[in-house]
């Protein structure tokens, strides 16, 4: 990683769901599911259904804080999940679901418990999310990565994942903020609807 970029390990619900989702915003480099969060070395993802390792399924983003924000990144992650709803995430449930930062640093653990507060505000019920240092993050396996990429006509993709990149303005062929550059999202600081809401809500995208 070069000394532009961070990283930072996030979890809420399928990580099919939160790839998708960042792998839209520019400024994102990559995007990598796996585990974290749990006792277990090199967990299986057999082992993590049946929820033996403690791990959750998260995502690592790679980014350039030039173009994107933890912040930022942290604002979208609000609302591409249900942040109140403990280890579950619509259909999806288990400890493995939990919505959850993962920090590098104490200046993430601190930007992490300010958006959460923030964000607050923005929902009727508690925000659960945890915010935890990272001990070790672990790749899923290769048939996890780029999932909605490669399998865009699976039924999960279809029905669960491509509603929820509409809800968030995340298509190609919406008009309207936020803006699309290159294929991707970008976060438009002052006003996108990617940063703004009009008031609290119940429940976020993930129900």
């Amino acid at each position: 990683m070069s000394k532009e970029q961070e990283t930072l390990v996030l979890g809420g619900g399928c990580f099919w769901c939160l790839e998708a989702i960042f792998q839209k915003l520019s400024g994102v480099q990559s995007v990598e599911s796996g585990y974290a969060g749990g006792e277990v070395a090199d967990p299986s993802y057999e082992a993590v259904c049946r929820g033996e390792t403690g791990h959750a399924e998260v995502i690592r983003i790679e980014f350039d804080p030039e173009v994107i924000s933890i912040p930022e990144i942290l604002d979208v992650f609000w609302k591409g999940h249900d942040p109140t709803t403990r280890n579950r995430q619509g259909a999806d449930v288990g400890t493995q679901y939990r919505s959850i930062v993962l920090y590098q640093s104490d200046d993430q653990k601190k930007m992490a418990l300010e958006s959460r507060s923030a964000a607050q505000a923005d929902f009727k019920n508690p925000i659960v999310t945890e915010i935890e240092p990272l001990e070790t993050f672990y790749p899923a396996e290769r048939y996890h990565q780029n999932y909605f990429k490669n399998n865009p006509d699976a039924p999960y993709c279809a029905f669960v994942i491509h509603p929820k990149l509409q809800k968030l303005g995340m298509s190609s062929s919406q008009t309207g903020l936020p803006c699309f550059c290159d294929g991707k999202v970008k976060v438009v600081r002052a006003s996108s609807s990617l940063t703004r809401r009009s008031g609290p809500r119940n429940v976020g995208i993930g129900s």
